[in-house]
């Protein structure tokens, strides 16, 4: 099996995969760099709305995972992959930045926000990224 074989038939359908995966990567690495900016570079939030912040982020990752990868399996994987991700970046703020720290509730929302999100694949949310293409094309 060739390799672009292989990596079709781990995403849906799309005329465009690079573009939604790379789009998916953009997300994450956002994710990654306002996770480890220092504090005072971050909006102030209301006391205990981060975690609703945290929840959604994870929630639009995971949903996204779910919109790219066309098998349950690779959603797995991909949710298994966002919650390592949630859980390393609050040791990472603890370990390495000097205004933030690692918060348990927060990996907490993460991971949930994740499953939240893996939760929409057998809904009409898992073909929401070929429907837009297929709109686009006019179909």
């Amino acid at each position: 099996m060739s390799a672009t074989a292989s990596r079709r038939s781990w995403l849906r359908e799309f005329r465009w995969p690079a573009l939604w995966v790379a789009i998916w990567i953009a997300m994450i690495a956002a994710v990654v760099t306002s996770s480890l900016l220092p504090a005072h570079d971050l909006p102030e939030v209301p006391d205990g709305f981060d975690k609703v912040e945290h929840f959604v982020g994870y929630l639009i990752l995971s949903a996204w995972a779910v919109m790219l990868f066309a098998h349950r399996r690779a959603q797995a994987i991909a949710a298994v992959g966002l919650i390592a991700l949630g859980v390393a970046l609050e040791f990472a703020q603890g370990a390495w930045t000097v205004s933030r720290m690692a918060d348990s509730a927060d990996a907490l929302a993460n991971s949930l926000g994740v499953l939240a999100g893996l939760m929409l694949g057998p809904t009409a949310i898992g073909g929401l990224l070929v429907r837009i293409e297929e709109k686009i094309r006019g179909r």
